[in-house]
């Protein structure tokens, strides 16, 4: 049995993290972080977990948190982890942090699309980029896992093994992203209330989102090449859920059997990875509430491209699940311990 310490536990990906740790058999939860509800009962901020949870919030003291926790995880806004964790903190526990501070190796390249100046550069090229599927073997011993975004997720298993084996053009990929208003986080936002998401749908973040190089970062370690994308984000009207559309030109003679075929070679032993049947597409709904990624691709003949599709849900896999899924590594577990969780429908 480990401990867990939560910072940001009252934003979504933080009490997903509660959600999936109460059912985890070889976790407790000692902490339940959140600056904005200091010393109020977390189940009265979701009352989901009245006469679960009986514990009060605490602060964010990560000093204090490391000396009572074998494991911190860091679900909070871009750069507060990289403000707090030092070397004495993760000579003590590991450190999941669920932002982006330490996701993308070139700190320049970081700044420059966050906006704010990193605090701890010394850590960023210790960091294991947390996409269990592709660094597994880093992150059974690393001390510091940089968490995957949720579009980078979706968008990078949905398109990887094409990539991978030099079968697309990468200079011509598109990605086109779908997203339920839960990515945007629980904070007061005009934008996110309910009768301006409803009955609506919108691009945003258009050729600019945050996300953009952190996709390009990890496609172009896959592919061995520099890779500078197209990637539009939307916003639909629902809680949950990633769909991930790409597009690229195919450049080697393949036929689309054989590129089905590569599908099945990467993921068929990967446990949340599920490719599916020939002319289904990836629907949000039956990866709701899980940590599964569904993928499928469609070749167009007439175009001579090929369309990667994926779905996620993105509080789970896109962040949370994920997260766990990176514990358990690191602690020797079993990988899906505590994540063989089915998809809610409806």
């Amino acid at each position: 049995m480990i401990k867990a310490g939560i910072i940001g536990s009252t934003g979504y990906a933080g009490a997903e993290l509660v959600r999936i740790l109460l059912a985890h058999k070889e976790v407790e939860i000692a902490w339940y972080g959140s600056r904005s509800y200091v010393d109020e009962p977390y189940s009265s901020i979701y009352r989901n977990f009245f006469q679960v949870v009986d514990a009060k919030c605490m602060d964010d003291n990560m000093e204090e948190l490391s000396r009572q926790a074998d494991v911190i995880f860091t679900a909070t806004p871009q750069g507060l982890c990289a403000s707090l964790v030092n070397e004495d903190i993760l000579s003590r526990c590991k450190v999941i942090d669920l932002s982006a501070d330490f996701r993308i190796k070139d700190v320049n390249v970081y700044e420059k699309w966050y906006g704010i100046e990193h605090k701890a550069p010394q850590f960023i090229g210790e960091a294991v980029y947390g996409l269990c599927e592709r660094n597994r073997e880093q992150i059974r011993s690393a001390r510091l896992v940089a968490n995957p975004g949720c579009y980078p997720t979706c968008s990078f298993l949905s398109v990887y093994p094409l990539a991978k084996e030099g079968i697309i053009d990468m200079s011509t990929l598109i990605i086109d992203a779908k997203s339920g208003t839960s990515g945007a986080g629980r904070g007061a936002k005009t934008a996110n209330l309910f009768c301006e998401v409803n009955e609506n749908i919108k691009a945003y973040g258009v050729a600019g989102h945050r996300h953009t190089p952190e996709i390009e970062e990890q496609l172009s370690y896959a592919s061995g090449e520099d890779v500078t994308i197209s990637f539009t984000p939307h916003l639909v009207p629902m809680n949950r859920g990633i769909l991930v559309t790409a597009y690229a030109s195919v450049k080697k003679d393949v036929t689309p059997e054989e590129m089905r075929q590569l599908y099945h070679d990467y993921y068929d032993k990967e446990y949340f990875v599920r490719v599916l049947e020939d002319g289904v597409c990836p629907e949000t709904r039956w990866v709701e509430g899980s940590n599964y990624v569904d993928v499928n691709i469609k070749y167009d003949p007439r175009t001579r491209r090929v369309i990667m599709m994926g779905a996620m849900d993105n509080l789970v896999k896109g962040a949370a699940g994920q997260a766990v899924q990176n514990m358990n590594l690191m602690f020797g577990f079993k990988e899906q311990e505590g994540l063989e969780l089915l998809p809610v429908f409806p």
